[in-house]
């Protein structure tokens, strides 16, 4: 079950949310519409907070590219974009509730306030279940100030770090 994360956009995270979904949808440039310049990011994987728009951006780019990925329907989950010699195929994977899915980043349950959301995710990364929650926090003026993402289980947590950065040593690569 894929659970809708927009909410009213009369208030500040609505507007937030409403920009942030256009990011996952595939539109790069929101991000830098909804970072704030003063943003911090808490990552699973990196010790210390990032702090500021052009590094926050960064990464959640990186997340982007690890998590959401460029799959399509019929396409493998994220991290396993494409099976040997380039071909892709459609994969489902056995959900630790017992059903099946294709394993393609999606949020299960979002809980909002007017300045702040809890969305729980899931995914498959590199043939491991992820599960895990990003935590958004934005001013007055739906710019995301503050976004945190906890990542279970232990497995995950490495599988998403490979990914991560790998995901960044290529963005670096063409900056």
């Amino acid at each position: 079950m894929t659970v809708d994360i927009r909410t009213s956009t009369d208030t500040p995270l609505g507007k937030a949310l409403a920009v942030w979904h256009e990011f996952l949808t595939g539109d790069r440039s929101a991000l830098e519409r909804v970072i704030a310049d003063d943003a911090v990011l808490h990552s699973p994987v990196l010790f210390k907070p990032q702090h500021g728009k052009e590094l926050v951006t960064m990464y959640l780019t990186g997340a982007s590219m690890t998590f959401v990925g460029s799959a399509k329907p019929g396409q493998d989950a994220p991290g396993d974009n494409t099976a040997e010699g380039g071909a892709t195929e459609t994969r489902t994977f056995k959900h630790p509730s017992g059903g099946e899915w294709d394993g393609r980043f999606r949020y299960v349950r979002a809980i909002h306030g007017e300045r702040d959301a809890v969305l729980e995710f899931e995914t498959v990364m590199a043939g491991k279940y992820v599960n895990g929650v990003d935590l958004i926090t934005c001013n007055d003026d739906g710019l995301i100030t503050d976004f945190k993402v906890m990542v279970r289980p232990q497995q995950a947590v490495e599988a998403v770090r490979e990914m991560m950065f790998a995901a960044i040593q290529q963005i670096q690569g063409t900056t």
